[in-house]
């Protein structure tokens, strides 16, 4: 156990954020934490960091655990991609530094802390390789590719970076100082699915804490072993991933449900008798009635679960389409001299579910707007069927007037609609009351893109162009637009880094890369399943030779290494046999009887000269031989 939180509560003016969150976290954990949009995840985090106080409650951590947390903010970043990175190891850069003055200091045997030099160059060096001080350079450079960086950016000024890039830089100089306990506020924003995957692996092999703010189902499947469903400011905590949180989680919301229908029927029964009691008049029926609505009023309600306040999505078209949708074929793009994709073809049929897939910059985004006619393509032809209503989201959501309210948003859209039915659409997504008056423009991302799905939702289109329709929505509202997808009468053609929205709604998987598409008829696991046999079909099967090959060259290779070894206790004990005579010769040199005799004077001095000599081709041979790094 390394981390407690003992009913934490903090508030914001009148508004309370967090009333009694309990949380117990053992060494290796990797909790989730979920929770809607607003319910304080953040600011769980960063009292848990230290950057917030609570109220009231504490936070107990285990004495000298080192905390990391994924930083947001990009304000007064400097320096190169690999130098930030180089931050990590600060340490060892400090301990390298030490090490090359003191192997200064020991080449000099007059130096008169020469033993106490020695002894620490020993102890700092073994300290050094323990630590991975000669692995720094291949763990930057593995831990940038694996998030998606190119050698040719690590040179690259920080300032010259996206957003995103810089996000992924700090997640790399985090992941690099290996923190006893790691808080990471949406870590898989901005990563495409080869950097998601790494970054899943580093996470399930990382030996340290972590606790992790994250809508991705798919990603915290395959990572945590823990799920914390922060809501109506308290904590709930379910051992297992995320699917046997959700299988729970329900089974607990059928029983609350329950409670809940029993207790409205309890209090409605108990309700009339208090009525009749007092409509009876008389003072002992009268006594009886108040003393059982005072047992009324201090009953402990149940609550009604949070799921009952989902919103109610159904996208339903005006009209059906024709069976074939879209026949593309050798289309390509691009901008100047630069070409974003080519030869690009495949066919749209009518009730398919489609997720484009690829790499960051392959063009994806640029593929749908093409589809949807917002922008031009430079070759190739899109043939479209019949009766096609087509419906486009588009992730950046510049459809939106941010000058508008909410409620004058879709009036202006859909002037045809009275205030009643206006005000009924925005309920059922979550929008009531003074919610409707808010500027879009004020609105949070989860908001607009709730906004966002009710315009297309009131399309009536046959075809939906969904681009990241899942980015900021919380994971209640995911699984409702999941649902909505699934019963949907239509044709989809989603982009999307979402693996678990791709898993749950998909029929068929187009793999973009810039020199065309690759098709794979299944849900996201079932690419996945096809493109790892393809990897492990085109891997070259090892030969008899080339396994005796292998074991000849580790039997080399371990020889080598116990020949360096054993060179260098030999050497140790040479260099001490040394130093041992160096000892008894000043000893002879420092008594005052030897000076009797000026031969005996000349000759120590002989001997000295001779052992300093050899120490120092010793010393030589000992740091060589140690810096080979065994």
């Amino acid at each position: 156990m390394i981390l407690t939180l003992k009913n934490i509560a903090k508030s914001y003016i009148v508004d309370p954020i967090l009333t009694d969150v309990n949380l117990i976290v053992e060494a290796g954990d990797k909790v989730g934490l979920i929770g809607n949009n607003g319910s304080g995840k953040s600011t769980l985090l960063h009292i848990i960091a230290g950057d917030l106080s609570p109220d009231s409650g504490e936070v107990i951590l285990q004495k000298n655990m080192k905390i990391g947390t994924l930083v947001q903010e990009h304000i007064g970043l400097c320096g190169t991609v690999y130098k930030l990175c180089l931050e990590a190891f600060d340490d060892l850069r400090r301990m390298e530094n030490e090490l090359k003055q003191l192997t200064e200091a020991i080449s000099y045997p007059d130096n008169p802390n020469y033993e106490a030099d020695l002894a620490r160059y020993g102890h700092l060096q073994e300290r050094f390789t323990e630590q991975g001080g000669f692995a720094v350079d291949s763990l930057i450079r593995g831990t940038l590719i694996g998030l998606g960086f190119a050698e040719a950016d690590f040179d690259k000024d920080i300032t010259t970076l996206s957003g995103g890039q810089k996000s992924r830089v700090l997640l790399a100089k985090l992941l690099l100082s290996k923190p006893d306990i790691m808080l990471l506020d949406e870590p898989t924003n901005h990563l495409d699915l080869a950097s998601l995957a790494w970054l899943e692996k580093y996470l399930k092999d990382y030996r340290g804490t972590c606790i992790i703010i994250s809508h991705d189902r798919y990603f915290l499947n395959a990572v945590v072993n823990k799920v914390s469903l922060l809501e109506h400011g308290e904590l709930t905590t379910y051992s297992g991933n995320y699917d046997t949180f959700s299988q729970k989680r329900k089974h607990a919301l059928d029983v609350l449900k329950k409670q809940y229908a029993n207790q409205e029927r309890d209090i409605k029964r108990q309700e009339e008798i208090i009525q009749r009691y007092l409509s009876l008049g008389r003072n002992r029926f009268i006594r009886q009635g108040k003393s059982r609505q005072k047992l009324l009023d201090k009953m402990t309600r149940v609550e009604l679960p949070s799921d009952t306040k989902k919103t109610s999505l159904r996208f339903e078209p005006l009209f059906e389409s024709g069976q074939d949708v879209l026949h593309v074929e050798n289309l390509s793009k691009n901008y100047g001299s630069q070409t974003v994709f080519h030869n690009v073809s495949f066919n749209i049929y009518k009730r398919d579910v489609c997720g484009i897939i690829g790499d960051n910059g392959v063009g994806k985004s640029t593929l749908l707007e093409i589809i949807a006619g917002t922008l031009e393509k430079n070759s190739g032809s899109i043939v479209y069927g019949s009766k096609l209503k087509m419906a486009y989201f588009d992730q950046e959501m510049s459809h939106l007037n941010l000058e508008n309210t909410v409620i004058d948003e879709i009036w202006d859209s859909y002037p045809k609609l009275n205030h009643y039915e206006i005000r009924s659409y925005l309920a059922k997504f979550l929008f009531m009351g003074d919610d409707v008056f808010k500027l879009v423009g004020e609105l949070s991302g989860g908001e607009k893109g709730r906004l966002s799905i009710l315009k297309l939702m009131l399309q009536g289109a046959n075809v939906l162009l969904l681009d990241e329709p899942t980015n900021h929505l919380d994971i209640d509202s995911k699984e409702v637009f999941e649902s909505a997808i699934k019963a949907f009468d239509g044709t989809v053609i989603a982009v999307s880094h979402d693996r678990y929205f791709l898993n749950a709604v998909t029929t068929k998987i187009l793999k973009l890369e810039s020199d065309g598409v690759s098709e794979y008829l299944g849900n996201f696991d079932y690419y996945l399943e096809k493109t790892q046999d393809d990897i492990d079909d085109d891997a070259p099967e090892i030969t008899k030779t080339q396994r005796k090959n292998q074991a000849r060259e580790e039997r080399r290779t371990q020889a080598q290494t116990k020949k360096r070894r054993e060179a260098l206790k030999t050497l140790e004990a040479t260099i001490a046999a040394l130093e041992e005579e160096l000892a008894q010769v000043d000893a002879a040199l420092s008594d005052p009887a030897t000076y009797d005799d000026s031969q005996q004077v000349l000759l120590l001095s002989q001997t000295r000269t001779r052992l300093d000599a050899e120490l120092e081709d010793a010393m030589a041979a000992w740091m060589e031989v140690g810096d080979e790094n065994l």
